[in-house]
Order: C-alpha cells, then sequence, then structure tokens
C-alpha cells in the first residue's frame, strides 16, 4: 500500500550533552520516510533548496522512497538549529531559516493522488488542507504539529483538524491546544474536534493512545546511551503509519493502533541512539523485529491468580 507524506527536508546543527552535528540531514519528512519505507511505498512531497547534497537524496531513493514529489528551488534548503540539555525531551531553538520553506505550495505528483494512507508532517495548516484537497480518497489520514502553529493559526489548525482520522501531537502541545493540564481532557478535547483517535507522544515516558473512548499507554524502550532526540517524534509517527499501511486493514481496530504505537515507540528508540538519520541508514529489519519482541516482553505481566480480599 502507497503512503503519502508531505513535510519537511531540511539540514540540522544539534548539540546535545553528548557531542554535536552541523548541518546533517534531517527534517519531518525525512525522518518519515527513512522509517516507513521500512513497511511499505512511500510517497514523498517536500521542498529542497540548491545546496540540497545529491547524496542525501539517494540515500531515500535507494531505501525505495518515491522521491517525485522532491522539488528543488533556487536558494537554501530549510535549516534549524537546536540545543539540548540533560533533559532532552525538550530542544532549545538557537536559529531558524526558512529559505525555500519559505514560499513551499506542495503540489502532488498524478500518482500520488491516489495514495492509499496520509500522513501531513508538521507543516503550515493551510498547506495540510491544500494537500488533502488534492488526494482523492485515502484510506486513513493522519496529522502532526506543532505549539507554533497552535499558538499562529488555530483556527486553521481545527479545520485541519476536521479532516483527519488521527492527531499526533506531543504533551506539551496537546495541553496547550485543549487549555487544560490533564492529558486526558486534553485528548478528548482534540478528538471532539473530529479525529477518531489521538496520539499523545511523552517522549522518554513513551505515548498515550486514545480511539474513540479506548485508552492504551505505549512504553519506551528503556536505553542506557541517548545521543540525539530530534526526528524521535517523525519517526515514532513513520512506524504508526507504515505498520498500520503494511498490515492495510478493513477497518482500523483498536487492537492494530496498540500495535502500531509500540512500532513507533520502537523505530523512535533507534532513532535517539545515534544523531540525524545515522542509526535509520544503519538499520536492519531483524533488529526492529527483535525490538518489537523486547517491548512485548518488557510489558507483559499476569493476571491476578485471586482478588485482594481486604
Amino acid at each position: 500500500m502507497s503512503l503519502l507524506v508531505v513535510g519537511t527536508m531540511a539540514y540540522d546543527s544539534v548539540k546535545t550533552p553528548f557531542g554535536h552535528r552541523d548541518r546533517a540531514l534531517g527534517g519531518s519528512a525525512t525522518y518519515f520516510s527513512l522509517c516507513a519505507s521500512r513497511f511499505t511505498d512511500v510517497n514523498l512531497v517536500a521542498v529542497i533548496g540548491e545546496d540540497f547534497d545529491p547524496k542525501d537524496l539517494a540515500l531515500l531513493s535507494d531505501r525505495g522512497v518515491n522521491i517525485e514529489g522532491v522539488e528543488r528551488q533556487a536558494g537554501k534548503s530549510f535549516h534549524w538549529k537546536g540545543e539540548y540539555g540533560f533533559d532532552l525531551n525538550e530542544a532549545k531553538t538557537l536559529d531558524t531559516q526558512l529559505n525555500v520553506l519559505a514560499t513551499f505550495d506542495p503540489k502532488l505528483p498524478e500518482s500520488y493522488t491516489k495514495s492509499d494512507y496520509v500522513f501531513l508532517a508538521n507543516i503550515d495548516p493551510r498547506l495540510q488542507q491544500k494537500v488533502l484537497d488534492q488526494v482523492t480518497a485515502p484510506k486513513l489520514v493522519a496529522c502532526d504539529t506543532m505549539n507554533f502553529w497552535i499558538d499562529s493559526a488555530p483556527d486553521a489548525l481545527k479545520k485541519t483538524f476536521e479532516r483527519v482520522d488521527v492527531v499526533i501531537i506531543n504533551e506539551g502541545e496537546a495541553r496547550m491546544l485543549a487549555k487544560t493540564p490533564n492529558l486526558v481532557k486534553a485528548a478528548r478535547e482534540i478528538q471532539s474536534i473530529g479525529p477518531k483517535t489521538v496520539i499523545v507522544k511523552r517522549g522518554e515516558y513513551g505515548s498515550l493512545l486514545f480511539h474513540g473512548a479506548d485508552v492504551f499507554s505505549g512504553p519506551a524502550y528503556p536505553l542506557e546511551e541517548v545521543f540525539d532526540p530530534t526526528g524521535a517524534g517523525d519517526t515514532f509517527a513513520g512506524g504508526f503509519m507504515g505498520h498500520i499501511a503494511r498490515q492495510n486493514p478493513e477497518r482500523l481496530t483498536g487492537e492494530l493502533l496498540r500495535q502500531a504505537i509500540v512500532m513507533g515507540g520502537v523505530m523512535a528508540s533507534f532513532t535517539v541512539e545515534r544523531f540525524s538519520v545515522e542509526r535509520l541508514a544503519s538499520l536492519e529489519a531483524a533488529e526492529i523485529a527483535d525490538r518489537f519482541r523486547a517491548m512485548k516482553r518488557l510489558t507483559h505481566f499476569d493476571d491476578l491468580t485471586g482478588a485482594p480480599t481486604k
């Protein structure tokens, strides 16, 4: 099954307590595509500048990602510079250069318009809606967002939410959008806008899945070494959507969604083990299966043999 992603391709300059990289390959659509291509066919839409290295495009195409929808424009590629402290859950943005992204107007190649699954990565919600106007009859649409759009374009963001099936959002953004500190209430508030399913990302604490009235807590895989959390959320989304697209269900069940967010957590755990996309580029299929099974063992416990009496 084909999976369409629209988002950013970028170069990131990142510093963490464990090292740094200057102008490393990044961007939401890059992380998502390298992850999701492990599971299904990926159609990528993004804009890059004249400075984008052909070998970075080749990394994607060699993974089987369809890059027909990647537009190269005059100017420089999107560049983000950030720094993490020992609390790796939140980055401090030092510089953002939109460059060619400032005039990005996503246009889907004809073959993309019939994509079965759609993921709208973190871009302007008005652009997300323009993408939805170009796809015909996708089986499932999911989107991501960030605090900037919640603050600067709340009405447009809500219009996007009205048109999607799944919203993936981090816990700070969920609280900000719903204006409540309680994550359960925040998720229910977001569901009331339109999406039946809301996934709240909680960094090193895993994720929460809200599907209809069902709630599930997805774990994060415990790691001894974490180098760079950049792109972890986009990789999570790639694992989540890629797993669903590979299964291609007749209907979206709670059981499949639970599997999918665990797979998202598995894939995100690999990303943070190295800088940039280094770990995703070298990842073997057997490693994914082994870590998924390890996650299952990590969270398994037996039922009570007898109920407490006092």
